[in-house]
């Protein structure tokens, strides 16, 4: 995960202990723009179609990845070595990774995957590689769940991190808004009016089943799952939502409870409205929305309730909060009349920013590698999903499909 430092400092000379050398070695120096080169000049070249695409794919992640670039023959400061075989159902892939200067191999394995789906296996490949040379896990296999209207209404897809297999969860002809993971990437939480009113679903990936597990009278959202699977930060409103107590007239943050049911109210603010809660790594905080100030700011509050305490002051819209692996808080802040996307520290508050192109970004929502974010980014009327890279890569475009793309949410890494 990336340590707690200021950004634009973090990683101007990364170091990394190799798990298989006691030495120190500098992979990746971001001061001079410099990556980690590797060969794949080693593995045989495939004769299948589907090899093919295994070994372009490969290549792919690597460089997406952000930590390496490919190297001619013999010139890498790592090399892997493998083949790929495949019979009628499975395709294999036997690989050594060495550092060049060594001979001790830093991985060893045989991958397989189903014999359909060579780019699935080479997602697994890369990511074990970017793990190996970097103690962190690669994002090559993980999912983005995202908000597209390419049917004409607001559907719930899901789609590959680097942008294949696009695929369509919800055919609602409603809305749908705001997804978010369970934290074993089983599933998602997300808001529908598919009943005319804003309720909070949770849909299962591999049966499909869907069920409805928050419907008060006026308000149902956030759905940001507790690290700990068990509890949900939600937005409710509605007489409904606090039985016995006094009824919700404003949209308050509230934590519920996913198997009982029972609603706890954490914030209770006269005159303002919460919105979209961010669990920290530890469990213990959630980051939110308020504008309780008169405009839209970050605040924290711990998960038991509290008095909240203000987090950000700076531009005049700040909305979006994602609270990273690392520590982190992407969110969205308006300055200028531009919305730009930010990173804060919770603990110093420093505040940086990955990427200034003159285009809106909105949304943002972190990888599991603590390094990229994907965000909605707006320009000329139309709004994609687009990669950001926190250490200086530039921006890439996720989709590139018809309709507009938002409300990205990473899965978790596996």
């Amino acid at each position: 995960m990336i340590p707690r430092l200021p950004i634009h400092l973090l990683l101007s000379l990364f170091l990394f202990a190799g798990p298989f050398s006691g030495s120190t070695q500098v992979l990746v120096s971001k001061a001079t723009g410099l990556k980690a080169s590797i060969d794949l000049s080693g593995i045989t070249p495939p004769t299948s179609d589907q090899g093919r695409i295994f070994l372009r794919t490969l290549e792919n992640d690597l460089k997406r990845s952000g930590w390496f670039t490919l190297a001619r023959t013999g010139q890498g400061e790592f090399r892997l070595l493998g083949e790929t075989d495949l019979d009628s159902r499975q395709m294999n892939f036997s690989g050594q990774l060495f550092r060049t200067a060594e001979q001790r191999a830093l991985l060893s394995k045989t991958f397989r995957g189903p014999v359909g789906n060579p780019q699935g296996l080479a997602h697994q490949v890369a990511d074990e590689i970017v793990e190996a040379v970097t103690g962190r896990k690669g994002i090559a296999s993980t999912t983005i769940a995202l908000i597209g209207t390419s049917t004409g209404k607001k559907e719930l897809f899901l789609i590959n991190a680097d942008g294949g297999e696009l695929r369509q969860l919800t055919s609602d002809h409603s809305i749908s808004i705001a997804p978010n993971w369970l934290p074993d990437a089983s599933g998602l939480i997300y808001t529908s009016y598919r009943k005319k009113y804003p309720d909070l679903y949770r849909i299962n990936l591999e049966s499909g089943v869907r069920e409805r597990i928050s419907k008060y009278s006026a308000m149902n959202m956030g759905g940001a799952v507790s690290p700990d699977g068990r509890l949900a930060a939600v937005v409710l409103s509605g007489r409904d939502a606090t039985p016995g107590n006094p009824p919700l007239t404003n949209p308050e943050l509230c934590i519920l409870d996913l198997s009982s049911g029972k609603v706890t109210v954490l914030t209770r603010t006269p005159n303002a409205a919460e919105a979209s809660p961010s669990w920290a790594p530890d469990g213990q905080q959630i980051v939110y929305v308020s504008d309780q100030s008169g405009s839209p700011q970050l605040y924290l509050i711990s998960r038991n309730g509290g008095q909240p305490r203000r987090l950000t002051s700076r531009g005049t819209e700040n909305t979006s909060p994602d609270w990273g692996p690392g520590g982190l808080i992407a969110y969205a802040s308006r300055q200028g009349g531009r919305y730009g996307v930010h990173v804060i520290d919770p603990a110093t508050r420093e505040i940086t920013t990955p990427v200034q192109d003159g285009a809106e970004y909105d949304e943002p929502t972190w990888a599991p590698d603590g390094r990229h974010l994907a965000a909605t980014r707006s320009q000329n009327y139309s709004s994609q999903v687009y990669i950001l890279d926190t250490m200086g890569d530039s921006p890439l475009a996720l989709t590139k499909h018809k309709g507009d793309w938002y409300s990205p949410a990473w899965s978790p890494g596996k």
